[in-house]
């Protein structure tokens, strides 16, 4: 049975206007019913996009398969392996073609099995002649056994037998292959069938007195001056493989009746009778085979000689019972006016059906088999082929068969439907690092490599991350740390060791989405092959009916149940239903993609790429140089700045001493940030078989990143009185804080020049990085940019109220040492929460508690202070 949905489809353009149709009318239908519940575009469109193209797999399944499938296996014919075959339960082109795919590499198979059971057969009865030729040549030679004329002429005799049983064999294998390969034309003429019969009988006489066979001939033909159009040769030939077969057959002094006459439709009826044992009727079709020699002997090519002559008039040859007489019975029809069968192809040595024999003769009679019997079923073996997705991602990604894992897609799931309720209309607290901490739960015991160090170390950052939503009340920090878990998560699951590795794991993350659809479909194929599908969704059913029946029932009748059911159950209004099933999917295939990427991760890492160092020194050093001496002229400007003073840059610049150190920082941080890509590649180029290659790395390379920490701490200098000047922001502290990371790298790829070993640097920065965000939100940042602009203000008088009453209530606690009457003018920035336990976090908690142990605003406090 095809899997292909659309199979009972005939045209492949039906079936694409049915896929493009469908995937339009889920993406409008889903874009629509977002819209229409004020779904932001966000989170409509991906989902949106997600279920389109979950419709398109769905339809599509199997419309391309039997062509990659014929690929897979006209390669592996190729190589000699005709078992192959590729799904046809299509009905529309594409099955047609994989139909006649199959019927043919059935028919290269039976070729290629006769062609190898020919070269066994005829190397079987060639070694038999050859071998008795031997001995006797070599007795000859050795004056073995052959003293006397006499012995030497019977050893001559014999030899002479064995080579022209040979040269018979030989003889008809040809006249096998005139037939096969269509070189064997008849030419037919009137022909005496008395004459023809008493020539062939001459001859046999002559052979069965050779052998001592002692047998007789009865020829009868009626009429007498019977004729037939045949080809006299060929049809000379059949007669004389019948005869010799059937003397071969009869006992010693047996006789051979012939029988010639007219058949049914006015041609020729030739019988032979022997008094052999005859031919049991399970092998009479046999015989007529190539090699099929029964169970009586021989080499078995005389019968199938005959039955391609027979083929060739037109007519038919075949074994009947004997009337009430032992021994074999073959009787041939030949057309009065032969029409030639068109011989076979070289690829298909089977002869053409013949034409059914009339009722005729004795009955009983067995007819000849149209061709061989096929190919044993049990042997087909169907080709299993890559999809478009492995084309997709190539041997990036390679699918390696990875198992349906029925639990990892309902706990995704279950991830999905935990956010949809929890997540919607409540701020960021215990609930959303619930969600967080579920779903890296789920990436973590999905994930292939979970005992190893690297990703057990990224997991436990992960969960601290997760945790400062329900810590922290700023959200930009709350978001920073939940995007840097992700990024470790995605990272810890590869085990990237490269900050290439780290970008490709990222994007492997979408792409999971993608690439993991094969192991999706196995998955969900188990998930409805659990047994019993209707029993499942029966009890599935029943149990959500009892559920919604009987829980409205008791619900209404007790008030404080109410009560709980109200607490535990958020609201479901037909809007806030659909946003909740957007938030289901969106997040549940989130989570999904990121355990599929756990389970299979790509392959990030190709492994160390070997360097290619440059063939001369200067090839690398002298940029470098260049770069240190560029550095070197910065800190000698920074020196005359400290050593000149503010006079000295006012009149160099015309420059304020805060507007020369905040012009410079960006410049200073992406230097800095350059400084570890020109040491990376430096470190690639320099060629280190001596010990000066090794001395002049270490030197100058180091020399650089000493510059670069002076950098590093100039920047941070700068930054510092900046702040001092114009005041404490976000955007400051991030950036101070980045800088500092940056300083942090750089020592260690100063400690990894030392030892010319630094594979391990990359995994460093991300960890520290994490680490140092991590430790920006144990800092509280808004708290601190609060302390500071309040110092600030106490030391200069300045201070920028609005941008203090933009900050999250974790600055509320610091902000509560101000006067009443300076706190009036952020009042309007926060009031106190009334958050559920799932909406609960530390900063509100504290603020609300800040707020509710004293006025906030003093009563006859006026807002003159304020500026």
């Amino acid at each position: 049975m095809s899997r292909e949905p659309l199979a009972g489809v005939g045209s492949v353009k039906v079936k694409l206007g049915v896929l493009v149709a469908a995937s339009v009318t889920v993406a409008t239908l889903v874009a629509s019913l977002g819209r229409a519940a004020s779904v932001p575009l966000w989170l409509s469109l991906p989902v949106t996009v997600l279920l389109a193209l979950a419709v398109t797999q769905l339809l599509a399944v199997g419309m391309t398969s039997p062509l990659r499938q014929m690929t897979a296996a006209a390669r592996r014919m190729a190589r000699g392996d005709y078992t192959a075959r590729v799904a046809d339960g299509s009905r529309d082109e594409v099955g047609e073609l994989a139909r006649a795919f199959n019927t043919m590499a059935g028919d290269l198979g039976d070729v290629d099995r006769r062609r190898r059971e020919l070269v066994a057969t005829v190397s079987h009865e060639l070694r038999t002649p050859l071998a008795g030729l031997r001995a006797v040549l070599e007795n000859l030679v050795d004056d073995v056994g052959a003293p006397t004329p006499e012995a030497r002429h019977d050893a001559l005799a014999t030899a002479l037998g064995q080579a022209e049983r040979m040269s018979a064999l030989v003889e008809d294998l040809l006249d096998l292959a005139r037939v096969d390969a269509g070189h064997a034309p008849l030419r037919p003429e009137s022909v005496d069938v008395g004459d023809l019969l008493d020539a062939c009988v001459a001859e046999a006489v002559t052979a069965a007195g050779s052998r001592g066979r002692g047998v007789t001939y009865d020829v009868d033909v009626s009429p007498v001056d019977l004729t037939v159009r045949a080809d006299p040769a060929r049809l000379h030939q059949l007669v004389a493989n019948l005869l010799d077969n059937a003397a071969r057959h009869s006992p010693a002094g047996g006789t051979v009746r012939v029988d010639a006459g007219r058949g049914p439709d006015g041609g020729l009826r030739l019988q032979v009778h022997d008094d052999g044992p005859g031919v049991p009727p399970a092998e009479r079709a046999r015989v007529f085979e190539a090699f099929g020699t029964g169970s009586g002997g021989g080499t078995g090519l005389g019968l199938a000689v005959a039955r391609w002559v027979a083929d060739l008039h037109g007519g038919a040859i075949r074994f009947v019972d004997p009337a009430g007489a032992a021994g074999a019975h073959v009787q041939v029809d030949l057309p009065a006016d032969p029409v030639p069968t068109p011989s076979p192809s070289p690829t298909t040595p089977e002869a053409p059906v013949p034409a059914p024999l009339p009722p005729a003769g004795p009955t009983g009679a067995t007819p000849l088999p149209a061709r061989p019997p096929r190919p044993v079923p049990g042997r087909d073996v169907p080709v299993r082929v890559p999809g478009v997705v492995d084309d997709l991602v190539g041997d990036f990604w390679p699918d390696d068969g990875v198992p349906a894992r029925l639990g990892v897609l309902l706990a995704s799931l279950g991830v999905g439907l935990l956010g949809a309720v929890v997540l919607p209309f409540r701020d960021h607290g215990i609930g959303a690092a619930l969600v967080l901490l579920a779903a890296g739960g789920v990436v973590l015991g999905a994930a292939k490599h979970r005992r190893d160090p690297f990703t057990l170390t990224c997991a436990a950052l992960c969960a601290l991350l997760a945790a400062t939503v329900a810590v922290r009340d700023a959200e930009w920090i709350a978001f920073l740390c939940a995007l840097a878990g992700a990024a470790l998560c995605v990272v810890g699951v590869t085990r990237g060791r490269t900050l290439p590795a780290f970008v490709l794991a990222g994007l492997s993350w979408p792409l999971a989405g993608i690439r993991g659809l094969p192991w999706l479909g196995r998955t969900t194929a188990r998930l409805t092959g659990l047994g019993q599908s209707a029993a499942l969704l029966r009890t599935v059913v029943l149990s959500v009916l009892g559920l919604v029946v009987f829980g409205a029932l008791l619900t209404s009748a007790d008030a404080l149940l109410a009560e709980w059911v109200d607490a535990l159950l958020p609201d479901l209004t037909v809007d806030t239903l659909v946003l909740r099933a957007f938030l289901t999917v969106a997040i549940g295939g989130a989570v999904l993609a990121a355990a599929y990427l756990a389970l299979d991760p790509p392959q990030v890492d190709r492994g160390p790429r070997p360097a290619r160092p440059v063939a001369h020194r200067f090839e690398w050093l002298a940029p470098v140089l260049v770069v240190v001496g560029v550095f070197g002229a910065f800190l000698v400007a920074q020196a005359a700045v400290v050593f000149g003073g503010h006079d000295y840059l006012r009149r160099t610049t015309g420059l304020t001493y805060a507007e020369y150190v905040h012009q410079g920082f960006g410049q200073l941080t992406v230097a800095t940030a350059l400084t570890l890509l020109v040491v990376g590649v430096a470190a690639r180029k320099a060629p280190r078989e001596t010990v000066a290659d090794r001395a002049w790395l270490r030197v100058t390379l180091g020399a650089l990143c000493v510059e670069t920490l002076v950098v590093v701490a100039s920047a941070l200098h700068r930054m510092d009185l900046y702040q001092e000047a114009y005041g404490y922001t976000r955007l400051r502290l991030l950036v101070d804080v980045f800088e500092g990371w940056l300083g942090v790298v750089v020592l260690a790829v100063l400690v990894g020049g030392v030892t010319l070993r630094g594979a391990w640097v990359a995994r460093f920065a991300l960890l520290s990085g994490a680490v140092a965000l991590l430790g920006l939100a144990v800092v509280n940042p808004d708290a601190w940019i609060a302390e500071r602009n309040l110092e600030r203000y106490d030391a200069t008088g300045r201070i920028d109220w609005y941008y203090l009453s933009g900050l999250s209530q974790d600055a509320v606690p610091v902000l509560a040492e101000l006067p009443a009457t300076e706190r009036a003018c952020l009042a309007p920035g926060w009031s106190p929460s009334d958050d559920d336990w799932l909406e609960w976090n530390l900063g509100r908690a504290r603020a609300a508690d800040v707020m509710g142990a004293q006025p906030w605003v003093a009563e006859s406090s006026g807002r003159s202070t304020c500026s």
